[in-house]
Formats: C-alpha cells, sequence, structure tokens
C-alpha cells in the first residue's frame, strides 16, 4: 500500500513532536522492595519530524508500547530509543501519568491499607537523556497560628505535596513519599481505628505546620539525603475555613539553569 506518511512535504517546515496521547494502557512499576506493581498509565508517545517528512506513523507508537510495558530507568531509555529507531528520528519523548500504591501500617492497631499518589514520568532522548518524576503526596496540614489563638483545637485540612525531580539516576517512589509524609504535620492514612485516630490528630495537632514550613522541610531532606539537585516543590492546603487554598512553592537554582 502507498506510504502517505512519508511523502515529502515542500512546506519545509520542521515540527518539535508530533505523536500520540492520552492513551491508557496497564503497565508495571518496580516497587522499591523489588516486586512489581500492576496500574494502568495514561500515556503520551511522540518524536521530533523532518521538514521534509509529511508525517509520521502513529500506529507504531502503539506497537512499541504494547511490547514494553514494564516501565522504569533502564526500560524508558530502551523505549525511546526504539521509537527512534522505529520511527527514523532525532528525538523521541515519553509521558506517563498513573497511580501507584503503597502498604502502609495504622500507627495503634497496625492495621494494614494502601494509599495511592499521584506520579508523573517525562522523558526524553536526543543529544542527552533526561528523566523527570513528579509524585503528589496527600498529608495533613495543621495551621500554627489556629493552635496558638485558639484556647482548644486547631483547623486543620488534607494537602497535597508535589516533588518534581529530574535526574539521570533512579529514584523510588517510596522515598519522595516518606519525605513529603515527614514533612507535614502528619500522614494520611486509609484504614484508622479509633484509638488511630486519637493517635493521628494528637499528631499533627503536635506538629502544626504553615504549607511554608511543608515546603522548606522537604527541601531541607532533598538536600541531606541527595535526592537530586534539580527540582521543584509544590505544596497546596485546601484550606478548612477558608474559601481559598494555600500554597507554597520552591525551584532549585539548578531546575532554572
Amino acid at each position: 500500500m502507498k506510504d502517505v506518511q512519508q511523502q515529502v512535504d515542500e512546506r519545509d517546515i520542521y515540527l518539535n513532536e508530533v505523536g500520540i496521547k492520552d492513551l491508557v494502557f496497564p503497565i508495571e512499576i518496580k516497587n522499591k522492595d523489588g516486586k512489581w506493581q500492576t496500574t494502568h498509565a495514561k500515556i503520551s508517545l511522540s518524536v521530533d519530524l523532518d521538514p521534509s517528512q509529511r508525517g509520521t506513523h502513529m500506529s507504531r507508537f502503539v506497537d512499541i508500547i504494547q511490547k514494553n510495558n514494564r516501565i522504569d530507568l533502564k526500560h524508558i531509555k530502551n523505549i525511546l530509543a526504539v521509537i527512534q529507531e522505529k520511527l527514523g528520528a532525532k528525538k523521541s519523548f515519553i509521558e506517563l501519568e498513573f497511580e501507584y500504591f503503597i502498604k502502609k501500617e495504622a500507627p495503634v492497631s497496625k492495621k494494614i491499607s494502601y494509599i495511592n499518589v499521584g506520579v508523573k514520568y517525562k522523558a526524553w532522548l536526543g543529544d542527552t537523556f533526561e528523566f523527570e518524576m513528579t509524585v503528589n503526596t496527600p498529608a495533613t496540614t495543621l495551621c500554627p497560628c489556629s493552635k496558638e489563638i485558639s484556647e482548644v483545637s486547631a483547623h486543620n485540612q488534607r494537602a497535597n505535596i508535589s516533588i518534581t525531580v529530574r535526574s539521570n539516576e533512579f529514584i523510588w517512589i517510596e522515598d519522595l513519599v516518606k519525605i513529603s509524609e515527614d514533612s507535614a504535620s502528619s500522614p494520611v492514612y486509609a484504614l484508622l481505628k479509633r484509638p488511630d485516630e486519637k493517635y493521628v490528630t494528637e499528631y499533627a495537632y503536635e506538629n502544626p505546620r504553615f504549607v511554608e514550613d511543608v515546603c522548606r522541610e522537604v527541601k531541607i531532606q532533598l538536600d541531606e539525603n541527595k535526592i537530586a539537585t534539580r527540582y521543584k516543590i509544590l505544596v497546596e492546603s485546601f484550606e478548612s475555613i477558608h474559601n481559598h487554598n494555600a500554597f507554597a512553592k520552591i525551584i532549585s537554582e539548578a531546575m532554572l539553569k
């Protein structure tokens, strides 16, 4: 059959990216304990397109990901290399968004449950390889100001702690989740019995944190643990007594370069 995509395009315009997006497909992600966890991801795959080429072969993206659905740093590099080879491109790109599940033990009852965190992988291969990971972790923040001015109690709320790191070294999702939870007033859990609820609410009360506090604590831990030099931190508090949210952000100098 006639290969229309391979026709010469005389408009001579380079395209930075062409490809497919929002493909939902099952993938496997390696846990820190070495096991593979099955989840599903929303996937985008693309390449650059030479000015002389009319189009790319979109179906090949789906074929490639179906044969390479185990996802870690080694597999991502391989997927990008295969995409370049199969589509005759100089640059290739991949994005994946998925839910990752972590087993958690309740603090008193020791009941086991799972929390889900949102994860995004972005990677691209050209003259060099770049990998970027974002992990969104739910947590609790308790307002220090509210605690200070109140005779009893203090307002608290769910918060989201987003850490984006760019590195060519593999970083465990679990490590970023722990940093986020340790920086907040308290972690959150899927399953808590009454003794656990008492512990968690009192723990948060004894660890009041503004979004500014949380953001700075995350930075300290990223730096002390040498996780990465290129990172972005975004903490958002879904305020319980205001009709707006509060946020704080840090972008490392290395990330801006």
